[in-house]
């Protein structure tokens, strides 16, 4: 714990409602009791930075007995990271990782040219009510290590730079930011981080990333003279200088962006690419299962089930 000059306050009124190149209100998504709402990829903006893909999980609430079970699924281009506020997940992947993922910690896995995971509540935490709220990401990878092979990492909270200044707290999640690295490895400059800000904190963006963005987790936020509530994403133009202030309740936030990529890239399903023909092949090598044959494999100890290829 430290604290950071870089994180005292700026004026947060010093530019106009212009700053906000884009607002993103994001979509929400029933997954059978398990709600998730979608800020990434959006109609007007498909990437912050590297960042493609953005979700919020819960805050959902299970009775006993019950969790989140995602079956085994395919992934290429692109590494997925995990981010929880409260509860946890089981991870698995196709590596042979095995690992729980508890709040404040980082899980990171790197697709590349193709893994599998999956992700679901322990036996000893469905014993009990409980509950699940977190941030997913997919950051797009750059063309050159799109065909990497895959690779997984897992930092504890302990690991990740965390850094203080008057009333915001804020742990370095990915990337640089405010003077400090995050540990895991990345394959282009990103910024990623949690900052949790008391009552009329201000905050700072980084001003040495090309893409800046920020997503309301809770509280609100002012910022160019106006007033943001939880669950709304803004992208702000580049090279501003942007602060941010915290509502009477205070605000959660996850500041995200780094550089732009060389072009957009193709979605579909849980497939990320700048190329159309990887997405066709990876479709066929997962409709053809074949495990451990061709392009994917299953998790070792999680092979009784799978999430087949949408039709």
């Amino acid at each position: 714990m430290s604290w950071n000059p870089a994180l005292e306050p700026g004026c947060p009124d010093a530019v106009g409602a212009d700053a906000i190149e884009t607002l993103i209100i994001p979509r929400a998504r029933d997954l059978g009791g398990f709600e998730v709402r979608r800020a990434l990829p959006a109609p007007k903006r498909q990437m912050v930075g590297p960042f493609i893909f953005f979700d919020q999980m819960g805050p959902a609430d299970f009775l006993t007995g019950h969790g989140v079970d995602v079956r085994p699924h395919p992934h290429i281009g692109l590494g997925t990271v995990t981010y929880l506020y409260r509860g946890e997940f089981q991870h698995r992947d196709s590596l042979g990782s095995k690992q729980m993922i508890y709040p404040g910690e980082l899980n990171w896995m790197v697709a590349g040219r193709g893994v599998t995971h999956s992700e679901r509540t322990s036996e000893e935490t469905r014993r009990a009510p409980h509950r699940l709220f977190g941030i997913q990401t997919w950051m797009a990878l750059p063309e050159a290590q799109e065909e990497v092979a895959p690779s997984f990492e897992h930092h504890g909270k302990q690991a990740l730079p965390f850094i203080e200044g008057e009333g915001v707290a804020l742990r370095l999640i990915l990337g640089r930011a405010y003077g400090k690295s995050a540990p895991a490895r990345l394959f282009s400059e990103t910024f990623y981080a949690d900052a949790a800000l008391r009552a009329g904190a201000r905050l700072p963006l980084p001003q040495d990333h090309e893409d800046r963005g920020l997503y309301v987790v809770e509280g609100t936020i002012g910022v160019a003279g106006q007033t943001f509530e939880a669950g709304r994403m803004m992208v702000f133009r580049p090279g501003d200088a942007i602060s941010v202030v915290a509502g009477d309740q205070g605000a959660r936030l996850i500041l995200l962006g780094g550089a732009t990529l060389a072009g957009p890239r193709y979605v579909w399903w849980n497939f990320v690419s700048s190329s159309r023909d990887r997405i066709e092949h990876a479709k066929e090598q997962w409709r053809r299962g074949a495990w451990g044959e061709g392009q994917f494999d299953l998790p070792p100890d999680d092979r009784s089930e799978f999430i087949p290829l949408p039709e």
